[in-house]
């Protein structure tokens, strides 16, 4: 069989649909989220109107038993889904859409997108500002006409219906690889943004895979499962805002997670990632090192990243800070996240943290 006819059969099968909770599913006065059996047949029943027959791709639902507020979300929720969708995947199924809640939707989107690098699996990531159904209307469900949420639903439909690799992030009529995604509205129906010039591993999914290369791939996963269990008991990702504060604020904060078991430490640098020199911070970022910690400098402006162009952000990297480029805080933490889950020693995580940095360059140095 060739692979574009695979690629068609593939494309037959019936998009997978996760409600995991979130505005989306919200209803009545004061506004709660419904439960999934009280939820989801009412969005069955609207998805099988016969004026939705023509653009709908056919639908089945999978199966999720985690249903929380996205902002309560922790390292071990984030394995649940990534285990959901990879159980599935193995199953034959493909394309995906997950509905979340927007506080954390575009770090899930991100963890998912690191932990299905190198796969051909297509998933959509989306959720709304307004609930789907209309609060108004209290003796019957029905589609909020002035809210976000249905064309979120069907956009996100559309381009899983498509079945492109990748993990995307659809909201208020646009997507984007999900590594790129922020949020940046708290109210605004465009609430996130993101770009299309994204790098390692947005551009490691692989268009087809033939059964045996698929095969291995989640062999490899397969092996995994327990240990990324085991260790998403014990991850963490700190962040350390860097404010006009005594340089010692910083340096403190920072020593008391030294004696914490090896974590991710995000430093949020003003600027290009420019961050206060003190001797006792430049000595807590060695010791943190020493100790296995990954430490990455990343900004506080919402685009253009870190440099080392100016001497008052340069410094750290000599105490074994890594830049995190032009990664989003929720791309850094996925990856620092993915890192702890799939890697047994800090050197291997540090490693594979630098063999994405070089992909990165390899990529951009080819457009």
């Amino acid at each position: 069989m060739s692979p574009s006819a695979t690629v068609i059969q593939a494309n037959t099968k019936p998009v997978q649909l996760i409600y995991a909770g979130g505005t989306f599913g919200s209803y009545g006065r004061p506004l709660a989220p419904l439960a999934a059996d009280e939820f989801l047949p009412a969005l069955q029943s609207l998805l099988a109107a016969p004026e939705q027959a023509n653009f709908l791709p056919t639908i089945s639902w999978l199966d999720n038993s985690l249903i929380k507020d996205s902002s309560q979300l922790t390292p071990n929720d984030f394995v649940h889904f990534y285990q959901l969708l990879l159980a599935a995947y193995a199953q034959g199924s493909r394309r995906f859409i997950l509905i979340t809640g927007t506080d954390t939707l575009s770090y899930l989107g991100a963890f998912l997108a690191e932990a299905f690098a190198g796969s051909d699996i297509c998933i959509v990531v989306t959720g709304s500002m307004r609930p789907l159904l209309n609060s108004e209307v209290l003796n019957s469900y029905q589609v909020d006409e002035n809210g976000d949420a249905w064309d979120n639903l069907k956009e996100s439909l559309r381009l899983a219906s498509a079945g492109e690799s990748g993990v995307k992030i659809s909201f208020g009529g646009e997507s984007w690889p999900a590594q790129t995604v922020q949020k940046i509205h708290s109210q605004d129906f465009m609430a996130f943004t993101g770009h299309t010039r994204a790098a390692y591993p947005a551009n490691s999914y692989i268009k087809w895979l033939a059964d045996t290369r698929r095969q291995h791939w989640l062999d490899d996963q397969q092996l995994l499962k327990v240990d990324i269990e085991g260790r998403a008991q014990q991850a963490r990702v700190h962040a350390l805002y860097c404010l006009p504060n005594d340089t010692s604020v910083l340096a403190n904060q920072l020593q008391a997670l030294l004696n914490e078991p090896p974590c991710g430490i995000i430093l949020l640098g003003f600027g290009a990632g420019n961050v206060p020199y003190s001797p006792a911070l430049a000595s807590a970022l060695q010791a943190a090192y020493e100790q296995g910690h990954m430490v990455i400098c990343a900004s506080q402006c919402p685009f253009g990243g870190v440099s080392d162009s100016y001497a008052a952000g340069s410094w750290q990297y000599d105490y074994q800070v890594i830049a995190g480029g032009r990664l989003t805080i929720a791309a850094i933490y996925a990856r620092l996240l993915w890192l702890l889950l799939r890697y047994d020693s800090p050197a291997r995580r540090r490693q594979r943290w630098t063999y994405n940095v070089n992909q990165t360059s390899t990529a951009i140095k080819k457009r």
